[in-house]
């Protein structure tokens, strides 16, 4: 049987080694190690955090270390989930469909979807579970005449335990994560070694033979009939560019930015993540607590019980790059106007909640869906393929996306995954 090598376990990663075993004999490379929720309670968090020794956001590594966090030069956080189950172990379990892009190049992916919700538990169940705080808001956002829907979230949310942990990997195991599509493909024959960083990919005479890989101190090699690399938005174009591979300028994120407000007692951070959605043009908000904003911006000082957050996440300009040498991704001119437009509405909204103006305030303006580095051409609709790969190298995360959703990415990462696999198993198996 001919090998296959995945590199990542995320959405991506997670389902074409789900997909390939049996047909191949796959191997799953992932840079991190075994995930842990993080275990500390919300009161502990919010002693530790009035000794002043969380000055930089990138400190989280030192007590959540799935959690990798590095800055662009002006200043946004960027946010990138290192570990079995890359980032999914740290979103908030939102199951959106969202492959417009996609279907504008004449991809469809109805089928890959269909069989998604198959194998994942998809629903709205979770609105019975909202505290009066969500139910305030989303009364809020239906009088503003904003159509918002209760978010579609992957798991059995229904069991929720208010925990207010989503981000930080849910430890009542209510929240679905690509953890699950490992173990799946594990039971199959695959295999899994963690703490292997790809660093590139080894060609010869235009076809790929294997990875070079960074293990501890050490470099080793793996050779495979066949490599797919889901290694995420940001690690992905690097490994291509080490490769030999170019990828174009073209990183987006979708940067989010939280306005927040002292609300006593609303308990916010006890609530579900993200408990609905609001599309604007260019935009969403959605109830978040943010808690990267809560640990590390001065401006957040009020008790964890006592903060009210609403989030913008826009679809940001398709401008920016990542290289080894590092990340080069600046906020655009019409970046802003879709932030000043949503801001706009969160303070209605939170003004609408019986908060007055000058009690609000900023969150720290970060991102974690990067992607659009190997965008999809018209040409390129059938096979998912770039011409600029090797015949048996493939891509299957964000990387392939043409333009920035603004939206949760993971069950659409996955649906292109799914379609992505059954490629190369048609070709290669």
């Amino acid at each position: 049987m001919k090998r296959a090598i995945v590199v990542g376990s995320g959405a991506g990663g997670a389902t074409v080694a789900k997909e390939l075993q049996g047909k191949f004999e796959v191997t799953t490379l992932e840079a991190g190690h075994d995930f842990r929720p993080f275990s500390w309670t919300l009161p502990r968090l919010e002693q530790f955090k009035r000794t002043g020794l969380l000055f930089d956001e990138r400190l989280i590594r030192f007590f959540f270390p799935t959690m990798n966090i590095r800055k662009t030069a002006d200043g946004m956080t960027l946010v990138r989930g290192i570990g079995v189950g890359g980032t999914t172990t740290i979103a908030t379990g939102n199951g959106l469909r969202m492959d417009q892009g996609l279907r504008a190049i004449g991809i469809n992916l109805d089928a890959e979807f269909a069989e998604l919700c198959h194998e994942i538990p998809i629903s709205t169940s979770h609105q019975s579970k909202w505290r009066e705080v969500t139910t305030e808001l989303f009364e809020i956002c239906q009088e503003l005449n904003l159509n918002p829907f209760p978010a579609p979230k992957m798991g059995t949310h229904q069991n929720c335990v208010h925990c207010g942990r989503c981000m930080f990997g849910c430890p009542a195991g209510v929240k679905w994560d690509s953890r699950e599509f490992v173990a799946v493909a594990l039971e199959k024959g695959a295999r899994l070694l963690t703490g292997c960083r790809v660093e590139r990919v080894v060609m010869r005479d235009r076809k790929a033979i294997g990875v070079e890989v960074r293990k501890a101190w050490s470099r080793e090699f793996y050779s495979a009939d066949l490599i797919v690399l889901a290694a995420g938005g940001f690690a992905t174009p690097v490994i291509l560019q080490n490769s030999g591979i170019p990828c174009e300028p073209h990183l987006f994120v979708d940067p989010v930015l939280c306005v927040a407000a002292e609300a006593k007692g609303v308990r916010q951070c006890y609530e579900i993540e993200m408990p609905f959605v609001v599309q604007q043009e260019g935009y969403i908000i959605s109830p978040y607590f943010d808690y990267l904003s809560f640990f590390f911006n001065r401006a957040w000082k009020y008790p964890v019980n006592d903060v009210l957050s609403v989030m913008i996440k826009i679809a940001d300009s398709n401008a920016g790059s990542i290289s080894r040498h590092g990340v080069d991704k600046t906020i655009t001119d019409s970046d802003k106007r879709r932030l000043k437009q949503g801001v706009n509405t969160c303070k209605e909204i939170l003004r609408r909640f019986g908060i007055k103006e000058h009690q609000m305030f900023l969150g720290t303006l970060n991102a974690g869906h990067p992607g659009g580095m190997l965008p999809l051409t018209e040409r390129e609709a059938d096979s998912l393929h770039s011409a600029r790969l090797p015949e048996n190298l493939y891509v299957a995360d964000a990387t392939l996306f043409p333009n920035s959703l603004g939206n949760p990415p993971i069950l659409t990462i996955a649906a292109m995954a799914k379609r992505v696999a059954k490629m190369c198993a048609q070709h290669w198996a």
